[in-house]
């Protein structure tokens, strides 16, 4: 069965190594590049396939920037940290949840146990690395656990609900009150009540689409006005 008409996980679609070559090739020197956008590059079969191992080998070729987003703890494996540059590589690890047992019912991914293992063999090794708190579901979070991340930076992007995350998520969405590009958000004083529970990190950025509630994080939170991903050495 396809998902969303796009791709088939029974039957997945490898990406072509020269075509994604000849695309780096067109790049800038100092451009970032992003793995994982609207697919996990570390998904299982890429230790089958290894295209994201090679294009990193590539991009690094390339002096290329390269941000990799995703929810599995295979970024960390070993033979990839010994290809990784730090003066090129930057890391996003998701975390949803910090329960394992409720994220299985609703994500296919290393469980978050092991992706918080791999945000801290990745800080540990000098690499940067932010846990990404995407959604950030009030309700879902341990916050003893996340503020004990050995992790210096954290991005938080706040949920925001349509018909089909009230499908996904069984919770109570009575508080997303503010209505903004076709989605239902928080009110800015909750977010902010909520943050306040986030206090391990030195370094705090809130991704935002809500404009005033985006202003107030670049005036007041973020640690980079100037790039709400915070990407940095």
């Amino acid at each position: 069965m396809s998902f969303r008409g796009l791709w088939n996980p029974e039957n997945p679609s490898i990406a072509n190594i020269a075509k994604l070559k000849r695309k780096i090739d067109s790049l800038p020197k100092g451009t970032i590049v992003r793995l994982g956008g609207m697919t996990d590059c570390f998904q299982p079969i890429e230790l089958d396939n290894r295209i994201t191992y090679k294009i990193i080998k590539y991009l690094n070729k390339r002096k290329i920037g390269y941000l990799i987003a995703t929810k599995s703890a295979n970024v960390a494996n070993d033979e990839y940290l010994k290809i990784y540059n730090k003066e090129l590589a930057h890391f996003q690890i998701t975390v949803t949840t910090t329960d394992d047992s409720r994220s299985v019912k609703y994500e296919k991914a290393s469980v978050p146990s092991k992706r918080i293992e791999a945000i801290e063999k990745l800080h540990r090794n000098g690499f940067d690395v932010q846990v990404r708190l995407s959604p950030f579901i009030y309700e879902y979070i341990d916050f003893e656990i996340l503020n004990n991340i050995k992790c210096d930076k954290i991005l938080i992007e706040f949920l925001r609900v349509n018909h089909w995350i009230k499908q996904w998520f069984d919770m109570d969405y009575s508080n997303y009150t503010v209505k903004h590009a076709g989605y239902e958000h928080l009110p800015l004083s909750l977010k902010k009540e909520y943050l306040q529970k986030i206090t391990g990190f030195e370094q705090i950025s809130v991704c935002e689409d809500v404009d005033e509630h985006f202003q107030y994080w670049k005036d007041n939170i973020n640690h980079n006005k100037k790039d709400c991903c915070n990407l940095g050495g």
